[in-house]
């Protein structure tokens, strides 16, 4: 009777064993299957987050190219339409000119005339170049960097400190974004920073390169929400997406700003 008892109460201590065991499992069975399906639809919204940014920077892509022919439209239709038809006007007044038989008058309204061709066409080649600069495809982005400081400083107290590495294996297309940031970097730091001492650093990185521009101008609040960003800092910002890179901004009033740009655009 004894031992009748002794193996009934272990079969329920195994029983109870066993039906612990099984409990566990079944809740780490539930765990496991949670963990996986919440793993699951992460990823899920992972991939659809991805699709949309892709989409998006698609989108960016194309209306950046847009701009970009639609620019260098512009800039043909300077060359082609309206300089060379100004030429024709500068042409023709000096040959008027070196006619003996016109009075003074006359001859200084011709000069004048010469004088304002000869502003208009300096306009639309600094125009036409700025749209489309033509030494950036030649001779690529340092020397298209270089000339680009060259115009800014030239007869101006404007200062330009400068260190330009060649960056390898950078695609044309690249090459115009970089061109069109430190335009955007230089007119934003003179235009609304009124800096006159600006310094920037461009070096070759692994899988890309690193751009450090800073001016010495009044600075902005990069912190106020409700100041939106303009026009020229959101065109930055298009281009460095496209970039794959990541625009890093340091700005407060009276002591200028720093643009940081590291980008991986050909890390694929």
């Amino acid at each position: 009777m004894e031992n009748d008892f002794l193996v009934s109460q272990e079969e329920i201590v195994a029983a109870l064993v066993y039906g612990i065991i099984f409990l566990v499992l079944v809740t780490l069975g539930l765990i496991l299957f949670f963990y996986y399906s919440r793993r699951t639809i992460i990823k899920k919204e992972i991939e659809k987050i991805n699709i949309k940014l892709n989409h998006q920077k698609k989108i960016l892509q194309t209306t950046i190219n847009v701009q970009e022919k639609e620019r260098n439209r512009i800039a043909q239709d300077l060359h082609d339409a309206i300089s060379s038809k100004l030429n024709v006007v500068s042409l023709t007044t000096n040959v008027l000119l070196d006619n003996d038989s016109i009075s003074t008058e006359q001859k200084e309204a011709l000069n004048h005339i010469l004088d304002i061709t000869t502003r208009t066409l300096e306009s639309a080649r600094k125009i036409a170049h700025e749209l489309m600069p033509p030494i950036l495809d030649k001779f690529g982005l340092k020397i298209a960097l270089e000339e680009l400081f060259e115009e800014f400083t030239s007869n101006t107290t404007i200062k330009i400190n400068h260190h330009i590495e060649s960056i390898e294996h950078l695609e044309k297309s690249n090459e115009l974004h970089v061109f069109r940031i430190t335009q955007e970097l230089i007119n934003n730091s003179l235009r609304h920073g009124k800096a006159d001492l600006l310094q920037m650093k461009l070096k070759q990185k692994q899988h890309g390169f690193e751009l450090v521009f800073n001016d010495n101008g009044i600075g902005f609040d990069i912190d106020n929400p409700t100041k939106k960003p303009g026009i020229g800092l959101q065109n930055i910002k298009s281009r460095v997406s496209i970039l794959n890179g990541q625009l890093f901004i340091e700005s407060s009033k009276k002591t200028g700003s720093i643009f940081t740009i590291n980008c991986h655009a050909y890390e694929y």
